[in-house]
């Protein structure tokens, strides 16, 4: 590779890298390119232009979406799956009537966060907002409150768990690619995200729903107040159900602490069952009975459920691959290295170096998943040059970057603005602004959880 203007190669390096990703940004953002090819033109260009033989581009390409989508694509299949029972049960209902039913009228906005917490788990934020939409104006209705108190709150839970907290998709892209733990990366989420989805949802909903007053749209209220009364699952075992792959999880990784080397024969098994595609997938096979047969669906019922969720994930898998391409091209290329070692001599502090770079990919682009799978090629070289960095905290770290100032180039803006009839501006103020918050709230609390571990 010839070096421009007599630069470094380092610094030639990261001018090819910018070019690349500013073409990233362009033709995802201005001209709607589809995400997964302008992954894979990104790629090549970016190999190409630092020197790599273009067949070392394309052996990179090939191995760094297979390498990436070796678990993921089974997480995202597992969890929309666990998500499809759960929606088709009324698991999700009975999950939300019993909260409001316990936390009371006066206290229901904090009960919404806790929905939108709990049923993230397994599913998309997508999907988890087609899921709770219709709770959220049967709640309204009932309560007399103003629909942002109840819905901010639902869709802060949501969001957190998209963005921090494993099994999602979107922090185990991180805890892949930095070889982090588990079971600490779950256990820290869940010490930074609740916080966090209190202060941007049921304290933020409270003001903000004072100050827009909506109303539902009305072809969509009516059709959710139109379905007929169902007997729901008991609130105890759906809640089991949901939190299966969690708790085994779990179990793995204290049965590792326990018992590193694996001497004993109960630790083989933990880890076992606590792996993240055992875990879910036991948790989806303890569905279709819990969740299934139990409620009177047939074994067609079943079948066609779990077909019929899978269609929507074939894009976000496909994306997830582009951006596991684009991160094996980084470190082939040798960009890897030179973003480390340019990072390490200006001592950049690596959980503000992991937010700043998803943040940026994320204002971007508009998608919290290429964020997270492109900040995460891009930090894991400076990861492995930090060997004192808490690896758990950066995973973190590039999930909070990876869901701030959501705006019109984000899917997820729309959804809201229409499920909520808002306009434009009243989006902003109220989505846009919650995305941020959550994203630096958690960063706050993230570099303070870094000072005390």
């Amino acid at each position: 590779m010839t070096t421009i203007f007599g630069l470094s190669h380092n610094a030639t390096l990261l001018i090819w890298t910018l070019v690349a990703i500013v073409f990233l940004i362009v033709f995802i953002a201005k001209y709607k390119w589809n995400p997964f090819v302008t992954l894979l033109l990104s790629a090549l260009m970016l190999g190409l232009l630092s020197g790599m033989k273009p067949l070392e581009v394309v052996s990179s390409i090939t191995g760094g979406l297979g390498g990436t989508l070796g678990t993921i694509a089974i997480v995202i299949a597992l969890g929309t799956m666990l998500g499809k029972m759960m929606a088709e049960s009324g698991g999700a209902e009975q999950i939300a009537s019993t909260l409001v039913d316990r936390f009371g009228e006066k206290r229901v906005h904090w009960a919404m966060m806790l929905v939108g917490f709990i049923v993230g788990i397994p599913v998309f934020f997508e999907v988890g907002l087609i899921l709770l939409i219709p709770i959220v104006f049967t709640v309204a209705r009932k309560t007399k409150m103003p629909l942002l108190q109840i819905g901010i709150p639902i869709l802060a839970g949501l969001s957190t768990v998209h963005g921090l907290v494993p099994p999602h998709p979107a922090p185990m892209i991180a805890i892949d690619a930095y070889q982090a733990d588990l079971g600490k990366t779950i256990l820290y989420s869940l010490i930074i995200g609740l916080p966090t989805a209190i202060i941007a949802g049921p304290l933020f909903g409270k003001f903000i729903g004072k100050r827009i007053q909506l109303e539902p749209p009305a072809k969509l209220a009516e059709q959710f107040a139109l379905q007929g009364e169902r007997k729901l699952p008991g609130f105890g075992i759906t809640l089991f159900t949901i939190m299966l792959p969690v708790l085994l999880m779990l179990v793995g990784s204290v049965a590792h602490i326990v018992d590193p080397e694996a001497a004993s024969g109960i630790t083989v098994f933990c880890e076992f069952i606590g792996h993240e595609i055992m875990a879910l997938l036991i948790a989806v096979v303890f569905s279709f009975f819990s969740l299934g047969f139990a409620r009177g669906f047939s074994k067609e019922d079943l079948s066609r459920f779990t077909s019929e969720c899978l269609a929507p994930t074939a894009t976000i898998i496909l994306i997830i691959g582009g951006g596991g391409a684009f991160k094996q091209v980084l470190i082939n290329s040798g960009v890897g290295g030179a973003i480390a070692e340019i990072a390490t001599q200006a001592n950049v502090n690596i959980i503000l170096f992991a937010w700043f770079v998803a943040a940026l990919i994320r204002v971007a682009t508009g998608s919290a998943t290429v964020a997270m799978t492109t900040a995460a090629g891009i930090v894991a070289p400076v990861l492995a040059m930090n060997p004192g960095a808490n690896v758990e905290l950066v995973v973190l770290a590039t999930g909070a970057g990876s869901i701030v100032l959501s705006h019109v180039n984000d899917a997820g803006f729309w959804m809201v603005k229409e499920f909520f009839n808002m306009s434009v501006p009243q989006t902003l103020k109220s989505w846009t602004v919650m995305e941020t918050l959550l994203s630096l709230v958690g960063l706050m609390f993230i570099l303070l959880l870094s000072v005390v571990l």
